[in-house]
């Protein structure tokens, strides 16, 4: 759904706006796009939405999806995804190059914006580090920085050569892009399916160490320093590597780090007895790495939280662990299962809010003021109850990829609203609007 409306009066929310401090209750007016006001009175004839007892806050952003067009369209399309995001509070996302083609070419680049140009919500894409996502030779990142990219990756893999990431995180440096990496060596997950330990022992699954991560962590943070790039480590997944990723801040390294929200609230007891809706890439952890996960969250060694959205067809996961792909469909229900850690006290709501919506930081206002609630800013916006009680019905979903190990699992916090400049791209039954009210004086 969406509708266009000249002037939103969203009426006696909680406005919570990171960016700014902002945490107050108050009234919200939009108007041909942007914030217009925060308080005051509505005009006549403004679109009411009665926000009382609701989170009224910055459209969340998120540095890493996969929306698998071009070459994937059955497991997701540009425009399923984008109707998945608004209906998880996105208004901005990322979308991954890994594609068919990659997007390792300023026409596929072209062809990702064209499709993207009547979605809900901001698809900004991002470009390959290598040719064909290979490995062997540096893509013309120049060119795909001038088709719009907003940084590069191989995610599904790591740049396996030292000197290629070197050259690739110098072009970063002057084009202020970030170099997005999948940090894993090939060699040491070898064919692991799950983490390394003592369940994937008991399930004879061969394991994925913490070292596969951490080293290629290791490696390239010592190749940013010697260029003075940008490093941004995607889904961060355990202990050593937000001691890698802190160390490297305190050095004064240019390092940015996410974390998804399956690795913030789920171990790999999601599994069970070999759930592939809880195969992962890099796998679920321990309670023991979520602890240091969510502490470098609360510290700004990791910066932002990013879903690493993976949709996939039934069949790519209805088969033996082994062989089922990696991933988890994730923008529906990221606000709910994050949500357990504010009601669980291991994070405030202010702290889970600024780690979605601080990549507009990231992003450095090439697409005008976003992620704030500053009159003036672009009205992208996200109304939530924190509350309300839900069960996750993956055949409800918007996206097309259902595969999540949430199925069935009841999540505490609803997005009930999300405004995506200015027009109401997602809207839930409970949310009372009232259209065109007269409003007296």
């Amino acid at each position: 759904m969406s509708h266009d409306m000249d002037c939103i009066y969203i009426r006696g929310g909680r406005l919570i706006d990171p960016a700014r401090g902002l945490d107050t209750p108050s009234d919200l007016l939009t108007s041909e796009g942007k914030i217009t006001s925060l308080g005051g009175a509505p005009p006549a004839g403004a679109v009411t939405i009665e926000a009382r007892g609701l989170i009224v806050c910055p459209g969340f952003i998120d540095l890493h999806t996969h929306l698998r067009e071009p070459g994937f369209s059955e497991k997701e399309t540009i425009a399923s995804g984008s109707r998945a995001a608004a209906a998880g509070g996105f208004t901005t996302v990322c979308a991954m190059p890994n594609t068919e083609p990659p997007q390792d070419t300023p026409e596929t680049t072209a062809y990702v914006k064209d499709k993207a140009t009547n979605a809900p919500v901001r698809v900004l894409p991002i470009g390959c580090i290598t040719k064909g996502r290979k490995g062997h030779e540096l893509a013309d990142l120049a060119a795909l920085a001038r088709a719009g990219c907003i940084g590069f990756s191989d995610d599904g893999s790591a740049v396996p050569d030292p000197d290629i990431m070197r050259r690739a995180l110098e072009f970063s440096r002057e084009a202020n892009l970030p170099i997005i990496e999948h940090c894993e060596d090939a060699t040491l997950s070898g064919h692991g399916v799950m983490n390394e330990g003592p369940l994937a022992h008991r399930l004879g699954l061969k394991g994925i160490p913490n070292a596969a991560e951490e080293s290629v962590i290791a490696r390239d943070i010592e190749l940013t320093q010697e260029t003075g790039g940008w490093l941004h480590v995607a889904h961060v997944s355990t202990a050593g590597s937000v001691a890698l990723i802190r160390e490297a801040k305190a050095r004064g390294i240019r390092v940015t780090a996410e974390v998804t929200p399956h690795h913030l609230t789920l171990t790999e007891a999601a599994i069970g007895d070999g759930d592939t809706s809880a195969k992962i890439n890099p796998p679920l952890r321990t309670e023991a790495d979520i602890q240091a996960l969510i502490a470098g969250l609360q510290e700004g060694v990791i910066d932002i939280i990013a879903t690493d959205h993976a949709p996939h067809t039934p069949a790519d996961k209805d088969q033996d662990f082994t062989r089922a792909l990696f991933g988890i469909s994730g923008l529906e229900t990221a606000l709910g299962s994050l949500m357990a850690l504010v009601h669980s006290d291991k994070l405030s709501l202010t702290e889970l809010l600024t780690k979605l919506t601080k990549a507009a930081e990231m992003l450095g206002g090439r697409y005008g003021q976003i992620g704030t609630l500053a009159p003036g800013a672009i009205a992208d916006i996200v109304i939530f109850d924190p509350e309300r009680e839900w069960i996750v019905a993956p055949e409800q979903f918007y996206s097309k990829g259902h595969n999540t190990p949430l199925k069935g699992t009841l999540l505490k916090g609803r997005v009930l609203a999300t405004i995506s400049r200015g027009r109401l791209v997602y809207r839930d039954s409970a949310l009372v609007i009232r259209e065109r009210e007269q409003v007296k004086g």
